[in-house]
């Protein structure tokens, strides 16, 4: 691409918005022409809106803007084409702001849960489940929207099935035993208060196994005339909050109609690209799935961050006896899981055409 696309970023206040702001500052492909956010923030300039929580200053250009509404009529004024909506609304907001911008004409990549499970919304991991982009079609017959909503996973679901995918394909997965370990990141700002959390593990999050269950079995399965078949995987998730800043980990014990051996599962998580598309994605990272075969990784500190937060790491990959195989994986929540995932959801209706 000659030409930066313009993008606006709804929600761009809080932890998700930042990551948003932050990982478009320099991209190829999509240049930052708006931030909006609620009524609270509208009116004043970004950086004065903003509490800013990454490391370093928010980019010079944004930091000056004026925060927008959540108004796609003046979002959209004097644009020949809708810029690129990302949300990083909460869900109640975004299930009313975000049809009222694909109604008004813009694509939205939302992070958001409230349409994931939306039988004619699109869930995506490019390198999983390209092809469910089909249903946009039908989305904006429907409803009679001149754009539409696409939505990347939850923060966990986002590490957990690009791993399981290769293991899928390759040996017919069928049964799914998970345990999270997620950071503090994954609630927000300020999220869990600091006495809940320091020197502690929280066994509960709200939704979240639900999510977790549902959303994978969706990613990993397929679309037949335009319907959204889950994957017939039976899944098991236990969620726990811990005191790590960024990087949800993830240990999983896994049944399969063909039992690999741990090398065989290696083989085929060392192997897996994604298709040649979207591989050259600008967003994409080179190896989308890492192995660590030391004894005591992946770790957070030290492995959340790879493939600039966009690689998954896997670790401790052997035997499991309960069921075939068992293994620890590990996902950057704020890239890979959320603002990373939906910008690279937007490169690749790009290069499909779809945009």
């Amino acid at each position: 691409m000659t030409d930066r696309r313009p993008v606006v970023v709804l929600g761009a206040t809080g932890t998700v918005g930042q990551r948003f702001v932050e990982q478009l500052a320099d991209h190829p492909w999509f240049e930052v022409v708006a931030v909006a956010a609620s009524e609270r923030s509208a009116g004043t300039r970004y950086r004065d809106a903003c509490h800013w929580v990454l490391p370093g200053s928010p980019p010079e250009d944004v930091a000056a803007m004026t925060v927008a509404p959540l108004d796609p009529v003046r979002l959209a004024s004097g644009a020949i084409h809708r810029p690129i909506a990302f949300s990083a609304l909460p869900a109640s907001v975004a299930l009313d702001v975000e049809p009222r911008f694909a109604e008004a004409g813009f694509p939205v990549c939302s992070n958001a849960s409230a349409f994931r499970t939306a039988p004619d919304v699109p869930l995506v991991i490019p390198e999983v489940n390209p092809s469910h982009l089909a249903l946009i079609a039908g989305q904006r017959r429907t409803r009679g929207w001149k754009g539409f909503i696409v939505t990347n996973p939850n923060c966990t679901v986002a590490g957990t099935a690009l791993a399981l995918k290769p293991l899928d394909d390759a040996f017919g997965l069928r049964r799914v035993f998970l345990a999270t370990l997620q950071a503090v990141s994954g609630a927000g700002y300020p999220g869990v208060p600091s006495l809940d959390i320091l020197g502690n593990v929280v066994p509960w999050i709200p939704g979240e196994e639900t999510k977790i269950e549902h959303e994978t079995a969706l990613l990993l399965g397929r679309i037949e005339d335009d319907v959204q078949i889950p994957a017939g995987v039976t899944l098991s998730a236990q969620v726990h909050r811990v005191p790590v800043v960024d990087g949800h980990t993830v240990c999983l014990s896994l049944g399969f109609d063909a039992s690999p051996t741990p090398a065989e599962a290696e083989a085929a998580l060392r192997g897996f690209r994604g298709t040649a598309r979207v591989q050259a994605l600008p967003s994409a990272p080179a190896t989308p799935i890492l192995i660590r075969d030391e004894e005591d990784r992946p770790q957070p500190r030290f492995d959340a961050a790879a493939g600039a937060g966009m690689s998954v790491s896997v670790g401790r990959i052997r035997a499991c006896p309960l069921q075939d195989l068992r293994l620890v994986v590990l996902a950057h929540n704020t890239l890979r899981g959320a603002a990373g995932a939906a910008i690279l959801n937007a490169e690749l209706l790009v290069a499909e055409g779809i945009l």
